[in-house]
């Protein structure tokens, strides 16, 4: 993989996604550090640096995965980057927040139910590559909420 290309160097995370084990966690992981600084924005700024990255992603994902010959080839993360700090948007600045969404994420990103499967399948090149990752961190962003609103109105700890 020629990580000397500047758009193959973004598509692989600045080079999170080459680590021979678990790539997308792997650059999932280096999403969450990276959210620990951005979380810092107001969020309209936060979701149109969000937007951005999605739409550079699907140019930046559909590149490499063409010039490489494979649909999501593992080592293209920067999708898993834009449908993680989705999954977090709005969210508390806390570090168990940041590791649950990471980890509901991931979760729907490997299993790939329901629109996430679909995306990944039926929309072409780059748009397949980010849109599942984007429904996989819509999808955790729903569960976190959720989780949110329960707790805050049936904890003691509140």
């Amino acid at each position: 993989m020629d990580i000397t290309n500047p758009v193959h160097w973004f598509a692989f995370g600045f080079g999170s996604g080459l680590s021979p084990v678990a790539p997308g966690t792997v650059g999932s992981a280096l999403a969450l550090l990276l959210w620990w600084w951005l979380a810092r924005l107001p969020m309209p700024w936060y979701l149109l640096l969000v937007l951005a990255l999605s739409l550079a992603g699907v140019w930046i994902c559909g590149s490499t995965s063409g010039q490489l010959g494979l649909h999501d080839p593992s080592a293209v993360v920067w999708d898993e980057w834009a449908g993680l700090w989705l999954a977090l948007a709005g969210l508390p600045r806390r570090w168990w927040w940041g590791t649950a969404g990471f980890v509901v994420f991931r979760l729907f990103d490997v299993i790939k139910a329901g629109p996430v499967g679909w995306a990944d399948h039926a929309l072409p090149g780059g748009w397949g590559i980010v849109a599942d990752d984007l429904f996989a961190g819509v999808m955790a962003l729903a569960v976190l909420w959720l989780f949110r609103a329960v707790w805050q109105r049936c904890s003691p700890l509140r």
